[in-house]
């Protein structure tokens, strides 16, 4: 109830159980129960927000002025779905609590969603039913006072491998060079040499260029730099080489720097902790947003983790190879842990965009229409419009020119 109406609508609200004081209220009320009291506006309440704990629950799909809906009221009801336990079965993740197959890294499949199988991933939904009840209260309610919100674009920089050839070490270069040569990757060896020699610039090492663009546009941005020793799915530059602390105090000067947890801290609550501390004390100030490495979340353990490590923010919430809105919403809302029954101090904040969901597109054209489509979607809610890129795409060998893709995004979608 309050992140619909305080956080999204804008509209400050009480609460009460005792029927002679909501009688006696005098401006717009709402009951939220199976029955209304008098003629007041009333939303037929689903059982799910006066249940514990988790239940199998038996989803039936409708539509809401063609907006996908679920959560059926009746014809009593001034609106047609419960929007508020529509929107707390997306928002607290529900459907990750049940029985479900992870894949390899123990993420939760975008496939098993409900929104992926009922064809609105690439809705804010959550947004859109807000919305459309403001338009239902201000019907009702023509005195209803509330406060806008403002579209807000956001770009997050993953930084996983800060470079590609330098600061590696020798051993870890040596190694890489022989694998190449092995391997007649000779384009790689030479592009190798030519970045040990000083002759040729790092291609993941496009961090000017960035700081350069974003300053062009005064856009907002975060980057999240992994601060982990070496390891099967972790192969940043030592988090000890100089070079690189240097790196990460230079972004620091320029905008805000955030954890991007390694991949063994998703199970280590000591070694996420100890990452956090050694990335401030680097930058000489607290580190308050975290991304998990493979946007790996697993609900509620991965807030309580972070809970604990005391991030604020997490930028985690999202799939990487698909488009779309993981939560059903593109406005950030605190977590909700069902098996404690209670809201954690942590902001989650969800992307609609991640890099890797778009390197399977054929030319830039087809790529920006489906952009423009999710862009547009959250422009008319007035929403916070995310997208993550990483330097490693971003300076990568690819068919696409991921640095004009990039350069076009923060331009056209900053405003």
């Amino acid at each position: 109830m309050k992140h619909i109406f305080s956080r999204m609508l804008g509209i400050e609200l009480t609460f009460s159980t005792k029927v002679e004081d909501f009688i006696k209220h005098s401006g717009p009320k709402i009951t939220y129960t199976k029955q209304p009291l008098q003629n007041e506006f009333f939303v037929r309440s689903n059982d799910l927000l006066f249940e514990q704990g988790i239940n199998d629950l038996q989803v039936a799909m409708g539509q809401w002025d063609e907006v996908p809906c679920f959560f059926a009221t009746g014809d009593r009801s001034n609106i047609p779905f419960d929007i508020f336990s529509a929107s707390f079965y997306l928002l607290s993740r529900y459907e990750e609590y049940l029985p479900h197959v992870k894949d390899i890294h123990g993420r939760f499949s975008p496939k098993d969603s409900l929104a992926y199988q009922n064809d609105f991933l690439q809705l804010p939904v959550v947004d859109i039913w807000a919305a459309k009840l403001l338009e239902a209260l201000k019907l009702r309610f023509p005195e209803i006072v509330h406060k806008k919100r403002a579209y807000s674009y956001t770009s997050i920089i993953d930084v996983t491998t800060s470079h590609c050839y330098a600061y590696r070490g020798f051993t870890r270069s040596l190694g890489g060079f022989l694998l190449d040569l092995g391997n007649f990757k000779l384009k790689r060896v030479a592009r190798r040499v030519a970045v040990w020699f000083n002759s040729s610039k790092d291609p993941y090492d496009n961090f000017e260029w960035l700081v350069d663009q974003h300053k062009q546009t005064a856009t907002k941005s975060l980057f999240f730099f992994q601060f982990a020793t070496y390891s099967t799915y972790d192969k940043n530059v030592s988090p000890n080489h100089n070079k690189f602390r240097f790196l990460i105090k230079y972004i620091a000067d320029y905008g805000v720097v955030g954890l991007a947890a390694s991949y063994s801290s998703f199970v280590d609550l000591a070694l996420l902790k100890n990452e956090k501390n050694e990335l401030s004390n680097v930058i000489n100030r607290s580190i308050n947003c975290c991304r998990m490495r493979y946007n790996r979340v697993d609900a509620p353990e991965t807030y309580r983790n972070l809970v604990d490590a005391e991030f604020s923010d997490d930028y985690t919430m999202g799939y990487t190879h698909e488009l779309g809105f993981r939560a059903g919403t593109s406005c950030p809302f605190y977590f909700y842990d069902i098996n404690l029954e209670a809201q954690q101090p942590i902001r989650v904040h969800p992307f609609a965009i991640h890099d890797y969901a778009l390197i399977n597109f054929k030319n830039q054209e087809t790529l920006f229409e489906k952009i423009d489509l999710l862009y547009q979607r959250v422009k008319e809610v007035n929403g916070n419009f995310l997208t993550v890129f990483s330097n490693e795409l971003l300076g990568g060998d690819h068919k696409i020119a991921w640095k004009d893709v990039y350069s076009r995004v923060i331009r056209r979608y900053n405003v």
